[in-house]
């Protein structure tokens, strides 16, 4: 598969992540819950509709959607699949990467605390405070990887030659993609670190900063969010299995993987999220040691 097939790919199957995810928790709890396709008809309704701006709104709240759309495209143009260079890969492209989704983040946070609302805000500074914490380990789980494979491009670093070193390096291999999967959870706002369709004022914390957000600013902001999840579950699928990630099988296997996941585990409370992120933290400091050799 070439790179621009697989960003393809990305950009049309990317919100149906979401909708498997929801349907694999439906199953696991005997309902028969939204269609899979759910997303995908929401971003219709949501790109017939316009947008309404408050007064008390400036340009960066009308500039937070597609700054964040953009920098999450820019990131996903990085990856590439199995011993492919991405369309803007050069070495040393995961630093930026992880600036590029850090800075689709931040176009968010300023939308929502340009609003003024102390509401928006405080979802804002729980999303900071929490990304603050997960982006250096994000960082921490890669370098195994580059150190095994000589490089640190994500075209090397996920390269399916990677499980071919010495024995030594595998259990440093799965300690990294322990650790990506628990950042995932918590990069995606996804259960135990936040419910996107929660409702409750005390633990929202991504959809709090995107109430003020409507018609196709949403919709930028839903389709930016499900593109992040297909690179996340890119990056855990090159891991985990390596013969499928080439195809979007193994990516939608780790998407039903989270679906289970959340079926299984509750939210956990806000003091204890940190807990979950320096345990994948801790993860990934172990493969680092696994590699020191």
């Amino acid at each position: 598969m070439s790179a621009s097939l697989h960003l393809i790919l990305a950009f049309v199957l990317a919100p149906l992540l979401p909708g498997i995810i929801g349907k694999v928790k439906s199953c696991c709890a005997g309902r028969s819950g939204k269609p899979v396709l759910q997303l995908y008809f929401d971003l219709a309704k949501l790109l017939r509709k316009g947008a309404v701006y408050s007064r008390g709104t400036s340009w960066v709240f009308k500039a937070g959607p597609p700054a964040a759309l953009a920098a999450t495209i820019a990131a996903l143009c990085l990856l590439s699949p199995l011993d492919q260079n991405g369309p803007l890969s050069f070495e040393g492209d995961f630093l930026l990467a992880a600036y590029l989704l850090g800075m689709a983040r931040f176009a968010v946070i300023l939308a929502a605390l340009d609003t003024g609302s102390s509401f928006e805000g405080m979802g804002a500074s729980r999303e900071a405070v929490f990304s603050a914490l997960a982006e250096p380990v994000f960082l921490l789980a890669l370098m195994p990887l580059g150190r095994i494979s000589g490089s640190f491009s994500l075209a090397s670093m996920f390269s399916v030659h990677i499980w071919s070193a010495q024995s030594l390096d595998k259990p440093a291999l799965i300690l990294s993609a322990a650790g990506l999967f628990l950042i995932s959870l918590a990069e995606n706002c996804r259960i135990p670190v936040d419910d996107p369709n929660t409702h409750l004022e005390l633990t929202m914390i991504h959809e709090v900063m995107v109430l003020d957000h409507c018609g196709v600013d949403l919709a930028f902001i839903e389709y930016a969010a499900a593109l992040k999840l297909w690179f996340f579950s890119a990056v855990v699928a090159s891991l985990l299995l390596p013969s499928m990630a080439v195809t979007p099988g193994g990516i939608i296997l780790v998407a039903v993987g989270i679906g289970f996941t959340e079926s299984i585990m509750a939210r956990l409370r806000l003091i204890s999220v940190p807990r979950l992120i320096c345990l994948a933290g801790a993860l990934a400091a172990l493969g680092c040691l696994l590699c020191l050799r």
